[in-house]
């Protein structure tokens, strides 16, 4: 009997640790070919870093950057996008998606909607984008970018006010 109760408590304890996980929310309006898996693969350590001719360029060396993610705000700001490794045509489309690393939660941060077009080379990448962002709250978060539907590359920022 005290094994039954023993393993009982034990497997009682696990399912509590489980049910404890939080699950990722993904809104109902999130792009189709943007996956659950695309999130667990985020490596929170890869911060983005300054870089660019005049040090104004802020995401992953010779990848993705933002020009005006220098400063990170919960205020509406004007992002400038660059990318490498692309080459544009004037149907070519960036999509960006926000991931809150404590909340799990998934956001778009463009003020208009998941996408925006993309232009040509601009400050030495391939293509560029300028937006305004909004992002919903402080914290770490991941911007997860996809090109014409692929994705492309992430960018860790820490937004804290």
């Amino acid at each position: 009997m005290k094994r039954f109760i023993l393993l009982f408590t034990v497997l009682l304890c696990l399912a509590g640790c489980v049910m404890n996980e939080k699950a990722i929310v993904l809104p109902d309006d999130l792009p189709d070919f943007v996956q659950e898996s695309d999130f667990a693969s985020i490596n929170w350590d890869k911060q983005a870093e300054v870089f660019g001719d005049r040090g104004s360029i802020v995401g992953n060396i010779n990848k993705s950057g933002v020009i005006g993610a220098d400063a990170p705000s919960l205020s509406t700001q004007k992002w400038m996008w660059h990318l490498w490794g692309i080459e544009p045509t004037l149907d070519t489309e960036l999509t960006i998606v926000g991931y809150h690393k404590d909340s799990k939660t998934v956001h778009p941060i463009l003020i208009n909607g998941w996408s925006t077009g993309l232009g040509g080379p601009n400050n030495g990448a391939d293509a560029h984008t300028p937006s305004s962002v909004k992002i919903p709250e402080p914290g770490l978060w991941a911007i997860l970018l996809y090109i014409n539907g692929s994705y492309f590359d992430t960018l860790v920022y820490d937004i804290t006010q």
